[in-house]
């Protein structure tokens, strides 16, 4: 601090991290982990338990009741055997008419769970795409990353060549100037795609619902463990399951 910048230097430090490996099919068990997901199905769950409700309230009410005491008109036979007494009976009670209420409250109960169904689903295809655009930005960046990986290092081939070529006195210190320029924005460029592909790579874990491996696959796929791979070897991808079927409405 306080020093200027011609008095001092910063060594390089490049990105030596490397994202996470991607299976080739993801199952699509794991989206259920997402909070948007579980919360779109749990409301419409919950919707599809209030028809249930409300279709009930079509039947009478059966109620059972007993009751039993002491009952004198003078105080001190009220404990006495002759004052005892005791009911016991059902009551059946139900509704003749409401005016269309009860059906109008089911028709609004089936309403609320098309909707809550309707939310649910666009949540499943919101997540889809979420996974599926990060996936093809994985891709798409990887093979911008090989590809810039190159011109890396023709940029620093033609460095070399041009330093030499300046130490021989055949070229003039400006060229190698223009070869170090080029040689930077090349491996600025790397950098910059390597931190895409990096972030790429949040996105991915965070459409997951929380990233993956290989157990957490075979036990959501219902497959069988595979033998653990030798060091350095990618793990198996589980093959994806059919997606979850829809909620059976009451």
């Amino acid at each position: 601090i306080g020093e200027p910048a011609s008095t001092f230097s910063l060594p390089p430090n490049p990105l030596a991290a490397e994202p996470p490996i991607t299976p080739v099919d993801v199952p699509s068990a794991l989206l259920e982990r997402r909070p948007d997901i579980a919360a779109a199905e749990r409301r419409a769950a919950a919707a599809n338990e209030q028809i249930g409700v409300a279709i009930a309230a079509f039947f009478p009410t059966l109620t059972l009741s007993a009751s039993g005491g002491f009952q004198s008109s003078v105080w001190s036979q009220l404990f006495t055997l002759p004052a005892r007494f005791w009911t016991v009976g059902p009551q059946l009670a139900a509704t003749l008419f409401d005016a269309g209420l009860r059906a109008a409250q089911t028709d609004a109960a089936r309403a609320t769970y098309d909707q809550n169904v309707a939310a649910y689903r666009l949540a499943v295809l919101s997540a889809f795409q979420d996974v599926e655009d990060n996936l093809a930005s994985q891709r798409i960046l990887a093979q911008e990353v090989d590809v810039q990986r190159q011109a890396v290092d023709s940029a620093e081939h033609a460095l070399a060549i041009v330093t030499n070529q300046y130490k021989a006195g055949t070229v003039a210190y400006l060229n190698v100037l223009t070869a170090q320029t080029t040689a930077f924005t090349a491996r600025q460029k790397l950098a910059t795609i390597a931190g895409q592909r990096m972030v790429s790579s949040v996105g991915l874990v965070k459409a997951l619902g929380g990233g993956w491996d290989a157990s957490d696959m075979a036990r959501e796929t219902g497959d069988v463990a595979a033998p653990a791979p030798a060091s350095g070897a990618a793990a198996p991808a589980a093959t994806a399951p059919s997606a979850a079927a829809p909620l059976a409405q009451k």
